[in-house]
């Protein structure tokens, strides 16, 4: 079981899922955890994350390829894997994977060296979280203007890829080769079918 450490300045209550907190307590009790690997703050509610499975897992690894093959040929580009990143007072995700520009992007880091504003693009590879992925996340990264947002449901065979336009999600389809090029990062370029089928070189070499 996941416990919360004492400290000098006394006890520190552990998160627990559905607790309802600030960000700050959010933030204080998370720290007084070291052995909890990652807890969101959902609209001012708290998730603790379930076991991380192998389909889960091997997905994250893959997209996690994908973006950091991205990053190796554009210099000025920031990706990121399981960072927190702090969207408004309610809401503190850690999303699997985002990519972010350094400079004159949407976010900045920030105190504790989590990361304040939206990144341009966010990837989550959902799994058990589907329900979250899909609904209450993706309408806090619409609020607060995450200009592009990938869900792949591992479970389900099935990718979504949404991009802000006009302030609300719109799903974009692949074109004729079954591949989706991102607007925020030029040459970011996914082989749905690829990717579905475990095709991972043919993957990282459509990134250009």
């Amino acid at each position: 079981m996941v416990t919360a450490r004492t400290l000098d300045t006394g006890y520190i209550a552990p998160l627990e899922s559905g607790d309802h907190l600030t960000m700050e307590e959010f933030e204080r009790r998370y720290e007084a955890m070291p052995e909890l690997k990652k807890a969101e703050l959902i609209e001012g509610v708290v998730f603790l994350a379930s076991p991380v499975s192998l389909t889960h897992s091997a997905g994250h690894m893959a997209l996690t390829g994908w973006v950091a093959t991205y990053v190796a040929h554009h210099p000025g580009m920031k990706a990121h894997s399981d960072g927190s990143v702090r969207l408004d007072p309610d809401n503190e995700f850690q999303p699997d994977i985002f990519l972010r520009k350094a400079e004159g992007g949407l976010s900045r880091p920030g105190s504790r060296d989590l990361l304040d504003g939206p990144p341009e693009l966010v990837i989550e590879v959902a799994a058990s979280s589907v329900s979250r992925d899909l609904f209450a996340k993706k309408h806090v990264y619409r609020r607060n203007g995450v200009p592009e947002y990938i869900v792949w449901r591992v479970r389900d065979g099935a990718l979504d890829w949404f991009e802000l336009t006009n302030g609300e999600y719109v799903a974009r389809e692949p074109d004729g080769n079954g591949i989706i090029e991102s607007r925020q990062f030029p040459g970011l370029r996914l082989d749905i079918p690829a990717l579905l089928a475990g095709e991972l070189a043919k993957v990282f070499a459509g990134v250009r």
